[in-house]
């Protein structure tokens, strides 16, 4: 086997390399680039099961340090990110007149805003839950924290390149941002059964779910740009449930 046995692994420690500089950027108030460095290891994150699938190598040490890494990767920085921008939020009186700079950040700690840290508390449990949970291989129960990451981490990137009034006065109203982590550590654990862009073949017919999402995403994202983020991801929720019925029905 040789080196090729451990490619699948090295591929997840760029996985969990790419979370860490995220931390770092994170903790400095940088969201932009920690938000780009968590779409690198998110990248990671879906080729090294890949690799693991074509080169045949799969083990239950690449298992753990998957999860070890999303842990960092998709757990403790949108965490971070949350509790920054849960620190950041100003009084609704300010919403409206208040300039959004992704760099520059209150070194104040808030202990309201420390809630957004249960983000990083539900994310290491759904991903314990992952790796003992049997029911897993083809389908999710539970919003993967991958996605959940991508939505915490698109709020900074809207707020930066896409911003209206609307936008900062929902984006930066600490409520708001509370009601979103609640939402989101629900989500994780949540006994909801989701479908998986995971393609045992290319068959129009067994797939017509994954193609139909995957085209609403390309215009979505053409269409809406960094706004398409969470629109995706209450999609993904939407189509996931819909399907779900019509199976039981």
């Amino acid at each position: 086997m040789g080196i090729k046995r451990h490619i699948p692994n090295i591929i997840t420690l760029l996985n969990l390399f790419s979370g860490s500089i995220a931390v770092i950027f994170a903790v400095k108030g940088n969201l932009v680039l920690a938000a780009i460095f968590v779409a690198l290891g998110i990248f990671f994150d879906f080729f090294d099961g890949l690799a693991a699938r074509v080169l045949d190598v799969k083990s239950e040490v690449g298992l753990q340090l998957d999860s070890l890494a999303d842990v960092v990767t998709s757990g403790v920085v949108p965490g971070i990110v949350m509790y920054q921008l849960m620190n950041k939020a100003l009084p609704a009186s300010e919403f409206m007149n208040a300039e959004w700079d992704s760099s520059v950040f209150d070194v104040s700690i808030k202990p309201f805003a420390l809630l957004g840290l249960l983000i990083i508390l539900a994310s290491a449990y759904r991903l314990a839950k992952f790796n003992v949970d049997e029911r897993q291989t083809d389908s999710f129960i539970g919003l993967p924290t991958p996605a959940n990451a991508l939505l915490i981490l698109s709020l900074p990137l809207i707020l930066t390149y896409q911003p209206t009034g609307l936008a900062s006065s929902l984006i930066l109203n600490e409520w708001f941002l509370l009601g979103l982590t609640l939402v989101s550590c629900y989500l994780l654990n949540a006994e909801l059964p989701l479908f998986a862009l995971k393609f045992s073949d290319w068959g129009f017919k067994e797939n017509k779910l994954r193609y139909f999402f995957i085209a609403c995403c390309v215009a979505l994202i053409l269409l809406l740009k960094f706004v398409a983020v969470p629109a995706i991801i209450l999609l993904y929720v939407l189509l996931s449930v819909f399907s779900n019925r019509r199976i039981e029905a």
